[in-house]
Protein backbone atom coordinates (compact mmCIF):
# COMPACT_ATOMS: atom_id res chain seq x y z
CA UNK A 1 0.00 0.00 0.00
CA UNK A 2 1.51 3.11 -0.70
CA UNK A 3 1.63 5.91 1.72
CA UNK A 4 -0.99 8.20 2.21
CA UNK A 5 -0.30 12.03 1.08
CA UNK A 6 0.33 14.68 3.76
CA UNK A 7 -2.35 15.25 5.24
CA UNK A 8 -3.96 19.23 4.67
CA UNK A 9 -3.32 21.75 7.46
CA UNK A 10 -6.17 22.82 9.04
CA UNK A 11 -7.37 26.82 9.73
CA UNK A 12 -8.67 27.98 12.61
CA UNK A 13 -12.83 27.41 12.32
CA UNK A 14 -14.59 30.33 12.19
CA UNK A 15 -17.60 30.19 14.88
CA UNK A 16 -20.80 29.88 14.29
CA UNK A 17 -21.82 32.60 16.44
CA UNK A 18 -22.80 31.51 19.58
CA UNK A 19 -19.78 33.06 21.48
CA UNK A 20 -20.23 36.16 19.77
CA UNK A 21 -19.56 39.32 21.89
CA UNK A 22 -21.85 41.86 22.08
CA UNK A 23 -19.71 46.11 21.64
CA UNK A 24 -21.74 48.38 23.73
CA UNK A 25 -22.98 51.57 22.48
CA UNK A 26 -20.20 53.84 20.81
CA UNK A 27 -21.13 56.62 22.99
CA UNK A 28 -18.65 59.03 21.85
CA UNK A 29 -19.49 58.85 18.37
CA UNK A 30 -21.64 61.34 19.11
CA UNK A 31 -21.03 64.87 18.76
CA UNK A 32 -20.25 65.90 21.88
CA UNK A 33 -23.53 67.34 23.98
CA UNK A 34 -25.83 64.48 22.27
CA UNK A 35 -22.64 62.24 23.87
CA UNK A 36 -22.33 63.32 27.39
CA UNK A 37 -26.87 63.50 27.68
CA UNK A 38 -26.29 59.84 26.73
CA UNK A 39 -23.79 59.14 29.12
CA UNK A 40 -25.55 61.31 31.82
CA UNK A 41 -29.07 59.82 31.03
CA UNK A 42 -27.29 55.91 31.79
CA UNK A 43 -25.38 56.92 34.60
CA UNK A 44 -28.37 58.45 36.17
CA UNK A 45 -30.92 55.40 35.32
CA UNK A 46 -28.35 53.36 35.81
CA UNK A 47 -29.52 51.98 32.50
CA UNK A 48 -26.98 50.24 29.56
CA UNK A 49 -26.16 53.70 27.08
CA UNK A 50 -27.38 51.56 24.18
CA UNK A 51 -30.92 52.52 25.18
CA UNK A 52 -30.83 56.32 25.62
CA UNK A 53 -27.68 56.36 22.52
CA UNK A 54 -30.85 54.61 20.40
CA UNK A 55 -33.31 56.84 21.29
CA UNK A 56 -30.95 60.04 20.96
CA UNK A 57 -30.56 59.01 17.40
CA UNK A 58 -34.69 58.58 17.03
CA UNK A 59 -35.07 61.40 17.97
CA UNK A 60 -32.73 62.63 15.89
CA UNK A 61 -34.76 61.30 13.11
CA UNK A 62 -37.83 62.37 14.41
CA UNK A 63 -36.81 65.89 13.98
CA UNK A 64 -34.99 65.78 10.98
CA UNK A 65 -37.41 62.95 9.30
CA UNK A 66 -39.47 64.14 5.94
CA UNK A 67 -37.65 67.27 6.20
CA UNK A 68 -34.07 66.28 4.78
CA UNK A 69 -32.30 63.89 2.67
CA UNK A 70 -28.58 62.66 1.81
CA UNK A 71 -27.88 62.67 -1.57
CA UNK A 72 -25.09 59.96 -1.65
CA UNK A 73 -23.79 59.07 -5.21
CA UNK A 74 -26.13 60.00 -8.90
CA UNK A 75 -29.46 59.96 -7.78
CA UNK A 76 -29.37 57.22 -4.37
CA UNK A 77 -31.07 59.74 -1.88
CA UNK A 78 -31.49 58.44 1.59
CA UNK A 79 -34.30 59.98 4.03
CA UNK A 80 -33.17 60.43 7.44
CA UNK A 81 -35.47 58.47 9.08
CA UNK A 82 -34.65 55.17 11.36
CA UNK A 83 -36.28 52.31 12.98
CA UNK A 84 -34.46 51.57 16.12
CA UNK A 85 -35.31 48.65 18.71
CA UNK A 86 -33.85 47.88 21.87
CA UNK A 87 -34.12 44.52 23.92
CA UNK A 88 -34.16 44.98 27.23
CA UNK A 89 -35.90 42.70 29.84
CA UNK A 90 -38.74 44.63 32.25
CA UNK A 91 -37.73 46.38 35.26
CA UNK A 92 -34.85 48.35 33.42
CA UNK A 93 -36.07 51.81 33.58
CA UNK A 94 -37.17 52.04 29.87
CA UNK A 95 -40.08 54.65 30.57
CA UNK A 96 -38.01 57.44 32.64
CA UNK A 97 -34.75 56.74 29.81
CA UNK A 98 -37.85 57.34 26.98
CA UNK A 99 -38.94 60.49 29.22
CA UNK A 100 -36.05 62.37 29.57
CA UNK A 101 -34.57 61.63 25.87
CA UNK A 102 -38.38 62.59 24.13
CA UNK A 103 -38.95 65.66 26.60
CA UNK A 104 -37.57 68.25 24.42
CA UNK A 105 -39.81 67.42 21.25
CA UNK A 106 -42.58 66.43 23.38
CA UNK A 107 -42.17 70.41 24.32
CA UNK A 108 -41.90 71.87 21.24
CA UNK A 109 -45.11 69.30 19.69
CA UNK A 110 -47.08 71.57 22.70
CA UNK A 111 -45.70 74.80 21.24
CA UNK A 112 -46.41 73.72 17.78
CA UNK A 113 -50.00 72.70 18.81
CA UNK A 114 -50.99 76.22 20.19
CA UNK A 115 -49.81 78.02 17.13
CA UNK A 116 -51.83 75.19 15.19
CA UNK A 117 -54.47 75.42 17.15
CA UNK A 118 -55.34 79.10 15.91
CA UNK A 119 -54.57 78.18 12.60
CA UNK A 120 -56.92 75.32 12.65
CA UNK A 121 -59.71 78.07 14.48
CA UNK A 122 -59.06 80.84 11.73
CA UNK A 123 -59.33 78.24 8.85
CA UNK A 124 -62.60 76.74 10.30
CA UNK A 125 -63.97 80.57 10.40
CA UNK A 126 -62.67 81.23 7.34
CA UNK A 127 -64.76 78.08 5.55
CA UNK A 128 -67.49 78.85 7.60
CA UNK A 129 -68.20 82.18 6.08
CA UNK A 130 -67.03 81.27 3.18
CA UNK A 131 -69.96 78.13 2.78
CA UNK A 132 -72.69 80.34 3.92
CA UNK A 133 -71.34 83.08 1.42
CA UNK A 134 -71.96 80.26 -1.43
CA UNK A 135 -75.06 79.33 0.44
CA UNK A 136 -76.67 82.69 0.15
CA UNK A 137 -75.34 82.94 -3.36
CA UNK A 138 -76.55 79.70 -4.28
CA UNK A 139 -80.05 80.69 -2.92
CA UNK A 140 -79.66 84.24 -4.79
CA UNK A 141 -78.94 82.83 -8.20
CA UNK A 142 -82.00 80.15 -7.67
CA UNK A 143 -84.50 83.28 -7.61
CA UNK A 144 -82.51 85.39 -9.61
CA UNK A 145 -84.13 86.35 -13.27
CA UNK A 146 -83.17 84.46 -16.21
CA UNK A 147 -80.89 86.84 -17.85
CA UNK A 148 -78.80 87.42 -14.18
CA UNK A 149 -79.05 83.54 -13.38
CA UNK A 150 -76.03 82.43 -14.91
CA UNK A 151 -73.49 85.41 -13.57
CA UNK A 152 -75.20 84.61 -10.05
CA UNK A 153 -74.54 80.76 -10.57
CA UNK A 154 -70.66 81.24 -11.61
CA UNK A 155 -70.49 83.60 -8.43
CA UNK A 156 -72.14 80.61 -6.30
CA UNK A 157 -69.89 78.06 -7.51
CA UNK A 158 -66.68 80.45 -6.55
CA UNK A 159 -67.34 80.71 -3.20
CA UNK A 160 -68.26 76.83 -2.97
CA UNK A 161 -64.60 76.18 -4.72
CA UNK A 162 -63.03 78.57 -2.22
CA UNK A 163 -64.68 76.75 0.64
CA UNK A 164 -63.73 73.37 -0.12
CA UNK A 165 -59.67 75.06 -0.77
CA UNK A 166 -59.13 75.55 2.75
CA UNK A 167 -57.35 74.02 4.27
CA UNK A 168 -57.94 73.14 8.25
CA UNK A 169 -54.79 71.89 9.73
CA UNK A 170 -54.60 69.03 11.84
CA UNK A 171 -53.60 69.41 15.59
CA UNK A 172 -49.60 69.08 14.96
CA UNK A 173 -48.25 65.86 16.58
CA UNK A 174 -44.61 65.33 16.69
CA UNK A 175 -44.64 61.51 18.34
CA UNK A 176 -46.95 58.68 18.54
CA UNK A 177 -46.69 55.88 21.39
CA UNK A 178 -48.22 53.76 18.69
CA UNK A 179 -50.40 53.59 15.62
CA UNK A 180 -52.24 50.91 13.35
CA UNK A 181 -52.01 50.57 9.70
CA UNK A 182 -55.16 52.84 9.13
CA UNK A 183 -54.28 55.60 11.89
CA UNK A 184 -50.27 55.39 10.45
CA UNK A 185 -51.66 56.36 7.15
CA UNK A 186 -54.14 58.94 8.47
CA UNK A 187 -51.41 60.30 10.61
CA UNK A 188 -49.06 60.71 8.17
CA UNK A 189 -51.61 62.67 5.92
CA UNK A 190 -51.74 65.09 8.63
CA UNK A 191 -48.55 65.52 9.54
CA UNK A 192 -47.26 66.65 6.49
CA UNK A 193 -46.12 63.28 5.49
CA UNK A 194 -43.85 62.49 8.89
CA UNK A 195 -44.70 60.55 12.38
CA UNK A 196 -42.07 59.26 14.74
CA UNK A 197 -43.47 56.08 17.01
CA UNK A 198 -41.19 55.90 20.48
CA UNK A 199 -42.67 53.50 22.89
CA UNK A 200 -41.16 51.99 25.87
CA UNK A 201 -43.14 48.83 25.51
CA UNK A 202 -43.04 47.88 21.47
CA UNK A 203 -46.77 47.41 21.16
CA UNK A 204 -46.59 48.12 17.28
CA UNK A 205 -44.75 44.76 16.82
CA UNK A 206 -48.22 43.51 18.40
CA UNK A 207 -49.95 45.94 15.55
CA UNK A 208 -47.77 45.22 12.63
CA UNK A 209 -48.38 41.44 13.67
CA UNK A 210 -51.93 41.78 13.07
CA UNK A 211 -52.91 41.24 16.58
CA UNK A 212 -55.92 43.90 17.10
CA UNK A 213 -56.86 44.06 13.03
CA UNK A 214 -56.34 40.38 11.66
CA UNK A 215 -54.13 39.37 9.09
CA UNK A 216 -50.50 41.01 9.46
CA UNK A 217 -50.60 44.54 7.01
CA UNK A 218 -47.22 46.04 7.18
CA UNK A 219 -47.32 47.93 3.85
CA UNK A 220 -47.27 51.27 5.54
CA UNK A 221 -44.38 50.33 7.59
CA UNK A 222 -42.56 49.11 4.76
CA UNK A 223 -43.14 51.99 3.01
CA UNK A 224 -42.79 55.12 5.56
CA UNK A 225 -39.34 53.76 6.28
CA UNK A 226 -38.10 53.81 2.16
CA UNK A 227 -40.33 57.05 1.64
CA UNK A 228 -42.45 55.09 -0.92
CA UNK A 229 -45.36 56.64 -1.82
CA UNK A 230 -48.54 55.64 -0.11
CA UNK A 231 -52.15 56.07 -1.54
CA UNK A 232 -54.59 54.48 0.66
CA UNK A 233 -58.55 54.19 -0.98
CA UNK A 234 -61.38 54.07 1.99
CA UNK A 235 -64.81 53.47 1.05
CA UNK A 236 -66.60 55.81 3.71
CA UNK A 237 -63.66 58.62 3.50
CA UNK A 238 -61.80 60.21 1.27
CA UNK A 239 -58.83 58.73 -0.51
CA UNK A 240 -55.10 59.37 1.21
CA UNK A 241 -51.74 60.19 -0.77
CA UNK A 242 -48.41 60.45 0.87
CA UNK A 243 -46.05 61.22 -1.78
CA UNK A 244 -42.69 60.72 0.50
CA UNK A 245 -43.73 59.40 4.24
CA UNK A 246 -41.09 59.51 6.66
CA UNK A 247 -41.41 57.17 9.67
CA UNK A 248 -39.18 57.05 12.40
CA UNK A 249 -39.76 54.29 15.35
CA UNK A 250 -37.81 54.38 19.14
CA UNK A 251 -38.45 51.13 20.39
CA UNK A 252 -37.89 49.57 23.62
CA UNK A 253 -38.87 45.28 23.66
CA UNK A 254 -38.88 42.75 25.56
CA UNK A 255 -35.90 40.17 23.95
CA UNK A 256 -38.51 37.30 23.52
CA UNK A 257 -40.70 39.99 21.27
CA UNK A 258 -37.96 39.28 18.51
CA UNK A 259 -38.69 35.63 18.56
CA UNK A 260 -42.22 36.26 18.11
CA UNK A 261 -41.78 38.89 15.30
CA UNK A 262 -39.86 36.64 13.35
CA UNK A 263 -42.94 34.18 13.10
CA UNK A 264 -45.21 36.41 11.75
CA UNK A 265 -45.99 35.72 8.39
CA UNK A 266 -44.37 37.97 5.84
CA UNK A 267 -42.26 39.81 8.08
CA UNK A 268 -38.68 38.87 7.14
CA UNK A 269 -40.34 37.73 3.44
CA UNK A 270 -40.98 41.91 2.95
CA UNK A 271 -37.96 42.98 4.44
CA UNK A 272 -39.86 44.51 7.71
CA UNK A 273 -37.04 43.05 9.87
CA UNK A 274 -34.43 44.30 7.82
CA UNK A 275 -35.19 47.65 8.36
CA UNK A 276 -34.49 48.01 11.96
CA UNK A 277 -31.43 48.97 13.90
CA UNK A 278 -31.18 46.33 17.24
CA UNK A 279 -29.50 46.71 19.78
CA UNK A 280 -29.32 44.11 22.18
CA UNK A 281 -27.04 45.25 25.57
CA UNK A 282 -26.80 43.54 28.66
CA UNK A 283 -29.14 44.10 31.55
CA UNK A 284 -27.82 46.13 34.63
CA UNK A 285 -30.25 44.55 37.12
CA UNK A 286 -29.05 43.32 40.02
CA UNK A 287 -25.97 45.46 39.16
CA UNK A 288 -27.36 49.37 39.80
CA UNK A 289 -25.34 51.48 41.68
CA UNK A 290 -28.01 52.97 44.22
CA UNK A 291 -26.45 56.49 44.45
CA UNK A 292 -25.76 57.08 41.29
CA UNK A 293 -24.64 60.97 39.63
CA UNK A 294 -27.54 62.81 38.58
CA UNK A 295 -27.93 64.37 35.08
CA UNK A 296 -25.67 67.86 34.87
CA UNK A 297 -28.12 70.73 34.15
CA UNK A 298 -25.48 71.81 32.01
CA UNK A 299 -25.83 68.87 29.87
CA UNK A 300 -29.58 68.39 30.43
CA UNK A 301 -29.82 72.18 29.26
CA UNK A 302 -27.62 72.19 26.32
CA UNK A 303 -29.40 68.85 25.25
CA UNK A 304 -32.62 70.34 25.50
CA UNK A 305 -31.69 73.84 23.68
CA UNK A 306 -30.01 71.70 20.64
CA UNK A 307 -32.90 69.55 20.10
CA UNK A 308 -35.55 71.83 20.47
CA UNK A 309 -33.75 74.30 17.73
CA UNK A 310 -33.59 71.50 14.98
CA UNK A 311 -37.01 70.48 15.86
CA UNK A 312 -38.31 73.71 15.51
CA UNK A 313 -35.94 75.04 12.36
CA UNK A 314 -37.47 72.25 10.48
CA UNK A 315 -40.87 71.67 11.63
CA UNK A 316 -42.42 73.79 8.75
CA UNK A 317 -40.33 72.66 6.29
CA UNK A 318 -42.40 70.91 3.16
CA UNK A 319 -39.44 70.23 0.05
CA UNK A 320 -36.70 68.58 1.90
CA UNK A 321 -32.97 69.93 2.39
CA UNK A 322 -30.31 67.87 0.55
CA UNK A 323 -27.41 67.07 1.94
CA UNK A 324 -24.30 66.67 0.12
CA UNK A 325 -21.16 64.61 1.38
CA UNK A 326 -17.67 66.08 0.55
CA UNK A 327 -15.18 64.03 -1.67
CA UNK A 328 -13.74 62.71 1.36
CA UNK A 329 -16.47 61.60 3.44
CA UNK A 330 -17.64 60.01 0.18
CA UNK A 331 -14.44 57.78 0.28
CA UNK A 332 -15.19 56.87 3.31
CA UNK A 333 -18.16 55.53 2.70
CA UNK A 334 -17.04 53.79 -0.17
CA UNK A 335 -14.56 51.99 1.59
CA UNK A 336 -17.61 50.89 3.89
CA UNK A 337 -19.11 50.15 1.11
CA UNK A 338 -16.47 47.39 -0.15
CA UNK A 339 -16.57 46.26 3.08
CA UNK A 340 -20.47 44.94 3.19
CA UNK A 341 -20.18 43.92 -0.32
CA UNK A 342 -17.07 41.67 0.41
CA UNK A 343 -19.29 39.74 3.00
CA UNK A 344 -22.24 39.21 1.51
CA UNK A 345 -21.41 36.31 -0.67
CA UNK A 346 -22.58 32.62 0.41
CA UNK A 347 -20.27 31.21 3.57
CA UNK A 348 -19.20 35.23 4.26
CA UNK A 349 -20.13 36.82 7.56
CA UNK A 350 -22.71 38.73 5.96
CA UNK A 351 -24.30 35.59 4.87
CA UNK A 352 -26.86 34.86 7.26
CA UNK A 353 -28.56 38.73 7.07
CA UNK A 354 -28.03 39.43 3.85
CA UNK A 355 -31.23 41.37 3.74
CA UNK A 356 -30.68 43.41 6.57
CA UNK A 357 -27.08 43.83 5.42
CA UNK A 358 -27.67 45.09 2.03
CA UNK A 359 -29.72 48.03 3.82
CA UNK A 360 -26.18 48.54 5.99
CA UNK A 361 -25.21 51.29 3.76
CA UNK A 362 -27.68 52.86 3.17
CA UNK A 363 -28.48 53.19 7.20
CA UNK A 364 -24.73 54.49 7.48
CA UNK A 365 -25.89 57.17 5.18
CA UNK A 366 -28.67 58.10 7.48
CA UNK A 367 -26.73 57.99 10.57
CA UNK A 368 -24.50 60.22 8.77
CA UNK A 369 -27.20 62.45 8.05
CA UNK A 370 -28.20 62.69 11.57
CA UNK A 371 -25.12 63.26 12.82
CA UNK A 372 -24.30 66.12 11.16
CA UNK A 373 -27.42 67.96 11.63
CA UNK A 374 -26.76 67.24 15.56
CA UNK A 375 -23.17 69.07 14.93
CA UNK A 376 -24.88 71.69 13.23
CA UNK A 377 -28.36 72.15 14.04
CA UNK A 378 -29.01 75.31 13.43
CA UNK A 379 -27.45 75.11 9.58
CA UNK A 380 -26.22 71.95 8.97
CA UNK A 381 -28.47 72.04 5.55
CA UNK A 382 -26.10 74.54 4.21
CA UNK A 383 -23.12 72.12 4.81
CA UNK A 384 -22.05 69.09 3.22
CA UNK A 385 -21.31 65.97 5.53
CA UNK A 386 -17.48 65.43 6.25
CA UNK A 387 -15.28 62.65 6.50
CA UNK A 388 -15.05 62.91 10.26
CA UNK A 389 -18.89 62.49 10.70
CA UNK A 390 -18.88 59.56 8.05
CA UNK A 391 -16.28 57.78 9.89
CA UNK A 392 -18.47 58.36 13.37
CA UNK A 393 -21.55 57.13 10.94
CA UNK A 394 -19.49 53.71 10.21
CA UNK A 395 -18.84 52.81 13.51
CA UNK A 396 -22.32 53.22 14.56
CA UNK A 397 -23.11 51.16 11.50
CA UNK A 398 -20.47 48.23 12.70
CA UNK A 399 -22.13 48.86 16.19
CA UNK A 400 -25.81 47.68 14.37
CA UNK A 401 -24.45 45.32 12.62
CA UNK A 402 -22.79 42.82 15.52
CA UNK A 403 -26.00 43.02 17.46
CA UNK A 404 -28.36 42.54 13.92
CA UNK A 405 -25.85 39.30 13.74
CA UNK A 406 -27.21 38.43 16.95
CA UNK A 407 -30.83 39.05 16.55
CA UNK A 408 -31.34 37.25 13.67
CA UNK A 409 -29.48 34.30 15.38
CA UNK A 410 -31.84 34.10 18.19
CA UNK A 411 -34.44 35.00 16.23
CA UNK A 412 -33.43 31.49 14.10
CA UNK A 413 -33.80 33.68 10.72
CA UNK A 414 -31.32 31.26 9.42
CA UNK A 415 -31.98 27.41 9.95
CA UNK A 416 -29.47 25.43 8.64
CA UNK A 417 -27.19 27.62 11.24
CA UNK A 418 -29.64 26.37 13.68
CA UNK A 419 -28.95 22.64 12.35
CA UNK A 420 -25.16 22.81 12.38
CA UNK A 421 -24.92 24.06 15.64
CA UNK A 422 -26.62 21.35 16.57
CA UNK A 423 -24.56 18.97 14.96
CA UNK A 424 -21.93 20.86 15.88
CA UNK A 425 -22.88 20.24 19.35
CA UNK A 426 -23.07 16.88 18.93
CA UNK A 427 -19.71 16.44 17.41
CA UNK A 428 -18.16 17.92 20.31
CA UNK A 429 -19.84 15.26 22.68
CA UNK A 430 -19.12 12.70 20.29
CA UNK A 431 -15.70 13.13 18.82
CA UNK A 432 -14.55 10.79 16.07
CA UNK A 433 -11.02 9.40 16.46
CA UNK A 434 -11.03 9.05 12.55
CA UNK A 435 -13.13 9.32 9.59
CA UNK A 436 -16.70 9.19 9.51
CA UNK A 437 -19.35 8.52 6.63
CA UNK A 438 -22.65 10.92 6.26
CA UNK A 439 -24.70 7.71 7.06
CA UNK A 440 -23.11 6.52 10.34
CA UNK A 441 -23.79 10.05 11.24
CA UNK A 442 -26.78 10.10 10.52
CA UNK A 443 -27.78 7.06 12.95
CA UNK A 444 -25.90 8.60 15.74
CA UNK A 445 -28.20 11.76 16.04
CA UNK A 446 -31.10 12.79 17.36
CA UNK A 447 -34.23 12.33 14.61
CA UNK A 448 -35.69 15.38 16.77
CA UNK A 449 -33.03 17.43 14.76
CA UNK A 450 -32.84 15.74 11.86
CA UNK A 451 -35.49 13.21 10.55
CA UNK A 452 -33.95 12.47 7.46
CA UNK A 453 -30.67 11.95 6.09
CA UNK A 454 -30.89 15.00 3.25
CA UNK A 455 -31.63 17.23 6.61
CA UNK A 456 -27.69 16.85 7.25
CA UNK A 457 -26.59 18.22 4.22
CA UNK A 458 -27.33 21.90 4.80
CA UNK A 459 -25.61 21.99 8.40
CA UNK A 460 -22.72 19.76 6.44
CA UNK A 461 -22.34 22.64 4.02
CA UNK A 462 -22.51 24.77 6.39
CA UNK A 463 -20.00 23.64 8.77
CA UNK A 464 -17.05 23.08 5.70
CA UNK A 465 -17.33 26.66 4.84
CA UNK A 466 -16.71 27.31 8.35
CA UNK A 467 -13.69 24.72 8.51
CA UNK A 468 -15.43 22.28 11.09
CA UNK A 469 -15.33 19.54 8.51
CA UNK A 470 -14.10 18.33 5.81
CA UNK A 471 -15.19 16.14 3.29
CA UNK A 472 -12.29 13.38 1.88
CA UNK A 473 -12.46 12.56 -1.76
CA UNK A 474 -14.26 9.48 -2.46
CA UNK A 475 -13.12 5.91 -2.95
CA UNK A 476 -12.01 4.57 -6.93
CA UNK A 477 -15.39 2.72 -7.97
CA UNK A 478 -15.10 -1.01 -8.05
CA UNK A 479 -16.91 -0.93 -11.02
CA UNK A 480 -19.32 -3.57 -9.78
CA UNK A 481 -22.07 -1.00 -9.63
CA UNK A 482 -23.83 -0.72 -7.02
CA UNK A 483 -24.83 1.91 -4.46
CA UNK A 484 -22.43 4.66 -3.79
CA UNK A 485 -20.52 5.05 -1.10
CA UNK A 486 -21.63 7.53 2.14
CA UNK A 487 -19.40 10.50 1.76
CA UNK A 488 -16.50 11.17 3.96
CA UNK A 489 -16.04 13.68 6.79
CA UNK A 490 -13.04 14.22 8.94
CA UNK A 491 -13.74 16.52 12.00
CA UNK A 492 -11.45 19.63 12.79
CA UNK A 493 -8.52 18.70 15.30
CA UNK A 494 -10.74 20.84 18.03
CA UNK A 495 -13.48 18.54 17.73
CA UNK A 496 -10.88 15.34 18.05
CA UNK A 497 -10.94 13.04 21.48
Amino acid sequence: MEPSARPEAWDEPIPLGESRELPAFPTDALPGWLGEMVAAVAEETQTPADLAGCLALACLAAAAGGRVVVRIRGRWHEPLNIYTAVALPPGNRKSAVFDLMTKPIMQVEKELQASSAIRKTEAEATQRMLRAAAERAATKAAGADPEDREKATLEALALARDAEAVTVPAATQLIADDATQSSLATLLAEQGGRIAIMSPEGGVFDIIAGLYSGPPDMTIFLKGHAGDMVRVNRQSRDSQYIERPAVTMGLAIQPEVLEAIAKVKGADGRGLLARYLYAVPVSLVGHRRLDPDQIPDKVADTYTDKLTSLTKELADWTDPAVLQLTSEADAVLLAFQKVTESRLAKGRSFAPIVKWASKRDGAVARLAGLLHLATHPTDGWRRPIDAATMAAATRLGDYFTIHALHVFDAMGADPARDAARALLDHLRANPAAGAFTKRDLFRAVSRADFANVSDLDPALELLEEHGWLRMLPPPPRSGKGGRPKSPRYQAHPHLAP
